[in-house]
């Protein structure tokens, strides 16, 4: 018997505009129709901060994607995700400025994809790849092989 899957919504700065990326990203939507995804204009990293607070519900639980934040190897984050399947996971991706140092203290939790940096549409592909196996994972299925 598996695990829940959380209500995710991501929101990411700026528009994708490689067409290899779009097609990922298209795959994995596909895959996770029940993600909510939400670009926002790209401008500053504080204006970024209001936009993301401002759409923020109650139970919301705010994720920021930071090179600073923990990491998880995909096995964890499948189980972490089990863990916060109550309410929303809001993730947030942000954009080549990087993240509003206030935005990441009132994060329920800051996440690092890897130590190594990506372009933020890069990491919007890795996400949604990442969020796919950990739902796999908590369903019982071997995706993560």
């Amino acid at each position: 018997m598996g695990q829940s899957f959380p209500k995710v919504k991501i929101i990411a700065v700026g528009k994708v505009k490689k067409g290899w990326l779009k097609d990922g990203i298209s795959l994995y939507a596909q895959r996770l129709p029940e993600i909510e995804l939400l670009e926002i204009k790209d401008s500053n990293p504080d204006t970024e901060a209001r936009k993301v607070l401002e759409s923020l519900k109650t139970h919301d639980k705010l994720v920021v994607l930071s090179e600073d934040g923990k990491q998880f190897d995909s096995v964890t984050f499948g189980h972490w995700l089990g863990q916060e399947a109550s309410g929303t996971l809001v993730f947030f991706i942000g954009g080549p400025i990087g993240v509003s140092p206030h935005l990441k203290q009132t994060a329920h939790q800051i996440l690092s994809l890897s130590a190594m940096t990506f372009p933020h549409e890069v990491a919007r592909l890795l996400l949604l790849e990442q969020l796919y196996r950990g739902k796999t994972i908590l369903q019982g299925g071997s995706y993560h092989k």
